[in-house]
């Protein structure tokens, strides 16, 4: 159990949170929610030991272990992937190079031999026998297959070592585990296996994640930073948004039609209890959102972007026919007679290997020539490409935003490129920063004005929820189901895949594709 007596925390003048009070416990997984900046990294450092608060005190129940998923991609990297792993229980491992270099002694007396059999005994305790067995099957579980166990940690690549200090922070079964952003990098399969792992953990879990979906399976209550407060409530992120929706359209409407939003919300409150029983933390999450009341339900006070996405002019029969394209970077083959056609309503998500598809959507916008093999748009598409890299927009560029945008829009006032500046958050002053200064979710915002501003009817998007908050992500989410005409685009947003996509293009790692009309859960079950 972790105890957070009236904690509070500035930065000069700069408040980021005070007079907090929460409990967390075991058996339950808390989900750290909040706009970028809010503080939510902060908070998990202030639980961890790592950072000091200005007021207030973290407690932690006695011999409780924490562990930590780190950050740190190169901390370990002369050590053994196995070792690694084992390290995540500090105590453990130091008894085990203790011991060793008891053994090891030339002149081992008897005062050795009765600390090693002291060693021996806790050691014993700690089920020090089953470490390595415990630690490869965390591994394998996460995608690391055995032949890369006694490799050292340099020798693995990026994605790999993110799964290696994963598994460390889950090995010895520890009381309490913080995770900050523990999917980042992580496969569909790896995703899937740490749900199930959290599903059945028995101590306490307190995650930092931008993955909605992930919080939604994981999650039995969400920790809210929002304007310098954190609060707690019960239930998964989906029934957090919901509700506080629900709630904030019960205030804006007090006087009219009060008993209905009432209703509304006791009904969605046992909607959500009845669906909360496919998994341990699952059914106690019934049992918790069962006893909610009316009172217990909070409107948020947080600001969504408006993303919304129109066209001049419907598409025609003919959209975009693909036939045998290949290309090779850097003597990879990345595209591989890859042929498809694009139908009306198609909204297609490319997934699997990120260096083919954003090829192929370079190739499709006209920014690269493909090595053979054709490709046709048709004569009534207009098109409007979001790319992953988007620094050559703002690099070196010394416009306000109300000039940066003016750049795309016919209408030049200054009143219109405010106002839909303010729609997307930038109102008053923030309208008037420069281009070049911008935060990474700031861009993207941006670059999505920019979208909306041509109207087009095909959209191309290559992974816009990068750097983005959960606040954003909805937003775009919703504005990309709302849109009446058709889409291409790339994303590691679970949920983001599942609502929009009714086609998934699966471009392997040799430059092959799968190709099925199918909704991404429906591909995940099926063909993964």
């Amino acid at each position: 159990m972790i105890s957070v007596n009236n904690v509070g925390l500035r930065y000069g003048s700069q408040k980021l949170f005070e007079d907090v009070n929460l409990v967390f416990t075991p058996g339950n997984c808390y989900g750290v929610i909040g706009a970028n900046g809010a503080g939510k990294s902060t908070f998990l450092k202030i639980l961890s030991g790592d950072l000091e608060p200005n007021t207030g005190e973290v407690s932690i129940a006695a011999k409780t272990r924490m562990s930590v998923l780190k950050q740190d991609h190169f901390a370990y990297d002369e050590f053994p992937v196995i070792q690694t792993v084992i390290m995540g229980n500090k105590r453990l491992y130091d008894i085990m190079k203790e011991k060793d270099a008891l053994y090891m002694k030339e002149d081992f007396n008897d005062e050795d031999g009765i600390k090693a059999a002291e060693l021996e005994a806790e050691f014993a305790e700690m089920d020090g026998w089953s470490a390595e067995a415990e630690a490869s099957s965390l591994l394998q579980g996460l995608g690391i297959t055995t032949d890369l166990h006694e490799k050292t940690v340099s020798e693995l690549d990026g994605n790999e070592k993110v799964k290696v200090l994963l598994a460390q922070s889950l090995f010895g079964k520890p009381g309490i585990l913080l995770l900050d952003e523990p999917t980042n990098h992580l496969d569909v399969k790896s995703i899937r296996w740490l749900q199930e792992f959290l599903g059945d953990f028995e101590g306490t879990v307190i995650v930092v994640s931008h993955d909605r979906h992930f919080l939604n399976e994981v999650c039995t209550h969400m920790v809210d930073i929002d304007f310098g407060k954190i609060k707690m409530f019960v239930g998964n992120y989906d029934f957090w948004y919901e509700s506080s929706q629900l709630a904030q359209q019960l205030m804006k409407d007090q006087n009219k039609k009060k008993e209905e939003k009432i209703k509304d919300l006791q009904n969605f409150i046992a909607r959500f209890s009845a669906n909360a029983s496919k998994s341990k933390q699952a059914t106690s999450r019934k049992k918790l959102l069962e006893k909610i009341t009316l009172d217990d339900i909070e409107p948020s006070n947080r600001r969504y972007p408006f993303v919304g996405f129109n066209m001049e002019r419907e598409v025609g029969n003919e959209i975009l026919t693909v036939e045998e394209l290949s290309k090779t970077i850097d003597g990879v083959k990345v595209l591989d007679n890859i042929s498809f056609r694009v139908n009306k309503d198609d909204k297609i998500a490319f997934i699997g290997n990120e260096i083919g598809i954003t090829t192929l959507f370079k190739v499709l916008t006209g920014e690269l020539e493909p090595d053979s093999g054709a490709y046709k748009w048709g004569q009534t598409i207009t098109k409007s490409y979001f790319p992953k890299d988007n620094s050559h927009y703002f690099n070196g560029v010394k416009l306000s935003l109300v000039d940066w945008l003016r750049q795309y829009s016919e209408e030049q006032s200054e009143i219109y490129l405010r106002g839909f500046l303010g729609r997307m958050l930038f109102s008053g002053d923030e309208a008037l920063k420069e281009a070049s200064v911008l935060s990474g979710g700031e861009k993207v915002r941006c670059m999505l004005s920019k979208m909306m501003l041509t109207n087009a009817n095909v959209l191309i998007l290559d992974q816009p929820t990068n750097h983005l908050d959960l606040e954003s992500i909805t937003s775009v989410n919703d504005g990309l189901i709302n849109f009446k005409s058709n889409i291409l685009f790339a994303s590691h947003d679970h949920k983001f895949i599942d609502t929009i996509a009714n086609r998934i293009i699966d471009i392997k790692d040799d430059g092959s594709f799968v190709d099925r009309s199918v909704t991404y859960e429906e591909y995940i079950e099926k063909y993964l």
